[in-house]
């Protein structure tokens, strides 16, 4: 008697959670969710071992959320025939993961760096977390948790609610906009339709996010804090940004010894927020003194008119369609001006 009870009581839980989870996949689906996936270390570990793959068919990106929203990958596929494998993390410095490919003596291929001037010569602890978290899991990760990703990757694919990011209990948790208070600093929450991550690493804009003035200005508003804390902030001491330059030197040469190459790009950001970094972050040193310094090819966005002229939705990405124009003339430019260290074999002609 007491095991139908207990069976009656789990068919009717089964039931419950059935009804429960089928309610909340519909209702983000009615909202206009699409799918896509956590863009937590599994994600980034998975893409990670891409890197050994041929460098005559292989490009390997490295920065913060630029690169990730500017390079179109299905365009870059489609024009070069090569894999773009991205390693780019928001929010991020991207030199831990620099160091990480130096100090492997298996990566041998093409690198390519985008450089957000805020973040890439920055020592801030939290901008150097994410990396640090991802390159730790990659190298101390079990068959456990990679079965475990292979498994998760079908229903990820399948169901919007498993958007832990955006949509688990505690991601909403998160996203309750608790003012900051004295000695307490709140992280602004960005809109989910700002960032949709593909299984390949791109972040996109929703349609509505690119449309709807209140989201953008949101985020426009965030940027406009975090410009003001820059051009607020003392400027970083040079015995620092030297410390800096000369780390990145290092990790470099290591790559170029083995026969690699690397290219840093300096990808649109517009407004305001363009204005800040000029002001922030002077060209002259910081970028231009990176390229002499490490002696690699660079492409800053403002040096060719082709992709001079972008107007970031939010002042700091592209919007998908611009990514896709941006990609294609990014691609010509590697071809016809980099094409010494960065040969491409395109498989059709650019429009």
């Amino acid at each position: 008697m007491e095991n139908k009870s207990l069976l009656k009581s789990a068919i009717i839980m089964a039931i419950i959670t059935l009804t429960t989870v089928l309610c909340w996949e519909i209702y983000l689906r009615d909202l206009g969710v699409n799918n896509a996936y956590d863009d937590g270390p599994p994600l980034w570990s998975y893409t990670r071992e891409k890197v050994y793959q041929s460098p005559n068919s292989t490009i390997v990106f490295i920065g913060s959320s630029r690169n990730k929203y500017d390079l179109d990958i299905a365009t870059w596929k489609n024009q070069t025939g090569f894999d773009a494998v991205q390693l780019a993390i928001e929010g991020s410095c991207p030199r831990p993961i620099l160091e990480d490919l130096a100090n492997d003596p298996n990566f041998k291929g093409k690198l390519i760096i985008d450089v957000t001037e805020g973040l890439f010569f920055s020592n801030a602890p939290p901008n150097n977390k994410k990396p640090i978290e991802n390159i730790k899991y990659y190298h101390d990760r079990t068959p456990a948790q990679q079965a475990s990703f292979l498994l998760n990757k079908p229903l990820e694919s399948f169901l919007v609610f498993l958007d832990k990011d955006d949509f688990s209990l505690n991601a909403k948790m998160d996203a309750m906009e608790i003012p900051s208070r004295p000695g307490v600093f709140m992280m602004p929450i960005f809109p989910w339709q700002f960032n949709r991550n593909t299984f390949e690493r791109q972040s996109i804009m929703t349609k509505n996010f690119v449309n709807n003035t209140a989201q953008t200005n949101k985020v426009k508003a965030i940027w406009h804090f975090f410009s003001e804390m820059n051009k607020k902030a003392p400027p970083m001491p040079e015995k620092e940004l030297s410390a800096i330059f000369a780390s990145v030197k290092v990790a470099v040469d290591k790559i170029k010894s083995r026969g690699g190459e690397v290219l840093f790009v300096r990808t649109p950001s517009s407004g305001p927020y363009y204005e800040g970094e000029n002001i922030a972050f002077p060209r002259e040193k910081y970028w231009n003194k990176l390229l002499q310094i490490t002696n690699c090819p660079g492409i800053h966005f403002k040096d060719y008119p082709a992709i001079a002229h972008f107007n970031c939705p939010e002042f700091s990405h592209l919007n998908p369609a611009d990514a896709k124009i941006f990609t294609q003339y990014f691609i010509e430019i590697l071809k016809n001006e980099k094409g010494k260290e960065f040969p491409l074999s395109k498989n059709q002609n650019l429009n």
